[in-house]
């Protein structure tokens, strides 16, 4: 490589054919799923103005925005993620949508953090939201599609699962033990660390965040609770007993759809962005050497906070790049699909006139054709057919010509004959 050659930004992805071939592949099980759902798909500007993300999105997104001035002096960033501006559009026809309003996308988002296997500064992600409906169904729904994104693309239980919790849940819990709401956003945030940090640093952190060590410990001894302890020891606590219950009948839903197995309980699971209301969910690798595939959960106030309407969500985002990388380690990304069906191949330059028109009427009857543009020999134009990973050859010689003939050549078995020249576009292929 040159010493001058421009190369890419660190954390940032050029896509050669085979690599956009497996972005592609993803990106169709996505929107199957999507649709088989009855979502509609949206998308929305890469920039926007910088508020809509410093009012709600939390410290770790704030810290890691590309943030700039434009030639207008007006203070913008690169979205980060797309819930600030998914909010943003339903505020403007909220009046005017049928509720619930179920839409999804696949925008690419960009956050400067260090490069890292499973992270990069720009990346993919699928967005699931449902508006407009308090009822936990759609919490269950939401997880369920977010399972069937992964199963559509060959994973199951026994490579993946679900952390399930419930914001709700742990505020009143904190409330129960004593913990001051004004501190609760910092243990949250604290918490959301728990499987990146020794648990004695947590605890340290906890301690200087209620100053009280009793209490400090009784917060990391319920992230180790199950939902039945949970609901037996505080049972007289109205609100702890609520959350609990809507958190067991999203798990019931799920295993009710036939999605067993896939969903456990865990009260460390709090989501670290600022806007979770009640239920939140992670979906991890079964193994736990990936970061998480895909978050989300319920965010009931945000679209009132960003000037909008005051109407009930629930979704989840999916990245690309730890899902890529799973897919890889599984064997499950699909070979690069050929783009070719139909190779042209000229025996002599005599031929060209013929191949032109051949070429044409074949795509417009929907194949996918190129042709030798060299006036190489045929075994060169053969061998550039099967590298094109081309179905069929098909070989105009001036002999089979003038018996309005061509030869077809079957790329994968092998094997020829002659067609008639005006039947090719007829062929049932």
């Amino acid at each position: 490589m040159s010493s001058n050659q421009i190369q890419s930004l660190s954390g940032f992805r050029d896509f050669f054919p085979e690599e956009l071939s497996s972005r592609r592949h993803i990106f169709s099980a996505w929107r199957r799923v999507c649709e088989r759902y009855g979502f509609s798909e949206y998308d929305g500007p890469p920039l926007e103005p910088l508020e809509l993300y410093t009012r709600k999105s939390g410290d770790g997104i704030v810290g890691q925005l590309y943030e700039f001035e434009d030639k207008g002096g007006r203070p913008v960033a690169l979205r980060p993620e797309m819930t600030p501006t998914f909010a943003r559009m339903i505020a403007l026809r909220a009046a005017a949508l049928p509720k619930p309003i179920r839409w999804f996308s696949i925008p690419q988002l960009f956050r400067y953090e260090r490069p890292q296997r499973g992270r990069l500064r720009e990346h993919f992600q699928l967005n699931m939201d449902i508006v407009g409906e308090t009822n936990f169904l759609a919490d269950a729904e939401i997880i369920a599609a977010g399972i069937d994104a992964l199963r559509e693309l060959g994973l199951n239980k026994s490579h993946i699962r679900v952390r399930v919790s419930d914001r709700r849940l742990m505020v009143s819990l904190l409330d129960a033990i004593g913990v001051a709401g004004a501190n609760h956003h910092a243990v949250f945030n604290t918490l959301d660390r728990l499987d990146k940090r020794p648990s004695d640093e947590i605890a340290k952190e906890l301690r200087g965040i209620v100053s009280d060590q009793e209490v400090a410990g009784r917060i990391l001894e319920l992230t180790e609770r199950s939902i039945s302890q949970l609901q037996d020891e505080f049972a007289d606590h109205e609100s702890v007993v609520k959350a609990a219950d809507d958190l067991v009948g999203v798990l019931g839903c799920l295993e009710k759809s036939g999605l067993e197995g896939y969903a456990e309980f865990d009260a460390s699971l709090v989501r670290g962005l600022a806007y979770y209301t009640g239920t939140v969910f992670e979906i991890w690798e079964r193994e736990g050497q990936l970061r998480a595939i895909c978050g989300g959960g319920r965010y009931d106030d945000l679209l009132q906070a960003l000037g909008g309407v005051d109407l009930p969500a629930v979704g989840f985002g999916m990245g690309d790049v730890v899902l890529s990388e799973l897919l890889k380690e599984h064997q499950l990304m699909p070979a690069e699909v050929g783009c070719v069906d139909d190779y042209i191949v000229c025996v002599s330059e005599e031929e060209r006139a013929t191949a032109l028109k051949v070429a044409h009427s074949l795509r417009d009857s929907g194949r996918r054709v190129t042709q030798d543009l060299q006036s190489r020999k045929v075994s060169r134009q053969l061998k550039a057919a099967n590298q094109a990973g081309a179905e069929r050859a098909i070989i105009l010689g001036a002999e089979e010509l003038s018996r309005g003939m061509v030869l077809v050549k079957d790329l994968e078995s092998g094997e020829e004959q002659e067609v008639p020249l005006d039947s090719l576009t007829d062929r049932k292929e």
